[in-house]
């Protein structure tokens, strides 16, 4: 029998997680919320604040219940994040954004479904979770921007504690239409690249006298822009986006010296950032540079692709979600990026949770049955995975 406890109730968790407006970084005590619930559960809490690395400090925490030494079974890790987006232009909003308003079997408020509500639904799936093997939580407050001091540093912390996982989940808005037709797998990795083209500043009256960079710069985004490569069974094809394009030129009779492209590359599993760098390095040094002086690189850390292999944890998920649904969710690796990237450096991982059709938009909402079955998913897995009977 499901337990009557305030933490087995995802509506009020989810409740209590919007009305802290946790915009990153800030905290606003979303993280009190969170040990409040789960030390009731026999959870062993542990915040953690990391700052530095060119970031701003970030709260994190880490919970952990059962022990190596305890029941036999594997270490299931979940992992989210308890910060949110802005809430943009309040006007455009018909409920208050941290308010959590329920209507008409909606819940309003920002993180509702960008994941406040993963975390709400994995929580209160706790309450009924059995006590074999061991579960962990690994939650930060910084997903939605730099992401440098959150996930890949609780993670890092939990290793040099001597914490080993066997599977983890990730409970990011992944479902297409309805709770369990979709969970990824894997996703591409991205990586930012700066191009600045350089040629000498002068009059569009007189040409000669000047180096116009422009043309150079149209011809490498012509180069440089589109797929990649074909694919695989797995993974879309490579791509390439040339996302700005500036000269920092606000008149029409001057010639600029140098114009600034940005771009983005998404790739699968046949490359790595490495040899990404090089095929670009390569490409742009094939192209004519009209004796301008092109300079090239890589901007921040990329992100590399990953993919969970089946079996484990991935086999017991879609049989969970086919038990409960009546079919097989779809095995997905699209999309962007998440801090499953972090995670997949130390167990199998997927990402499963709620359909997402309003984060980040205003009067972002959940659909409260929704809500409902993805706690239900939550426990008959943990149920299945753990091994009670």
């Amino acid at each position: 029998m499901a337990s009557t406890s305030p933490a087995a109730d995802p509506v009020r968790i989810l409740t209590d997680l919007i009305r802290c407006a946790s915009v990153t970084p800030s905290e606003a005590g979303v993280l009190d919320v969170l040990e409040r619930a789960l030390t009731p559960l026999g959870f062993a809490v542990t915040r953690l604040r990391f700052e530095g690395n060119g970031s701003y400090p970030v709260d994190n925490l880490f919970a952990t219940r059962g022990s190596a030494s305890g029941p036999a079974g594997p270490h299931l890790l979940f992992n989210g994040h308890t910060d949110v987006v802005p809430p943009g232009d309040r006007a455009l909003w018909t409920h208050e954004p941290f308010g959590a308003e329920i209507a008409d079997g909606l819940l309003y408020g920002r993180g509702a479904v960008d994941m406040k509500s993963g975390i709400a639904a994995f929580v209160a799936a706790l309450a009924s979770a059995p006590q074999a093997g061991r579960i962990s939580l690994a939650i930060t407050n910084d997903e939605e921007a730099d992401g440098i001091n959150g996930t890949a540093r609780i993670l890092e912390w939990a290793a040099a504690q001597g914490h080993k996982f066997d599977f983890a989940i990730v409970g990011e808005p992944s479902a297409t239409t309805r709770v369990g037709d979709s969970i990824k797998i894997g996703r591409r990795g991205s990586l930012n690249g700066k191009i600045v083209v350089t040629g000498i500043q002068g009059h569009v009256a007189y040409p000669h006298k000047a180096l116009n960079p422009l043309p150079v710069a149209a011809g490498l985004v012509t180069a440089l822009s589109g797929t990649l490569d074909d694919g695989n069974e797995q993974f879309p094809p490579s791509n390439l986006e040339f996302t700005s394009i500036d000269v920092g030129n606000t008149v029409t009779n001057v010639i600029p010296a140098t114009v600034t492209l940005r771009f983005n590359v998404r790739f699968n599993d046949k490359w790595t950032p490495e040899s990404l760098e090089e095929s670009i390095r390569e490409a742009i040094e094939s192209q004519d540079d009209e004796n301008c002086r092109i300079d090239f690189e890589v901007s921040g850390l990329p992100s590399r692709s990953f993919l969970s292999p089946p079996g484990g944890g991935v086999d017991a998920l879609v049989a969970t979600i086919e038990a409960l649904t009546g079919s097989k969710p779809e095995l997905s690796t699209g999309g962007g990026t998440s801090d499953a990237r972090f995670v997949a450096q130390y167990c199998p991982v997927v990402e499963c949770g709620l359909p997402g059709p309003t984060m980040h938009k205003a009067d972002e909402n959940v659909v409260l049955a929704d809500l409902a079955d993805l706690t239900a998913l939550y426990a008959a897995f943990l149920t299945r995975y753990l091994g009670a009977s």
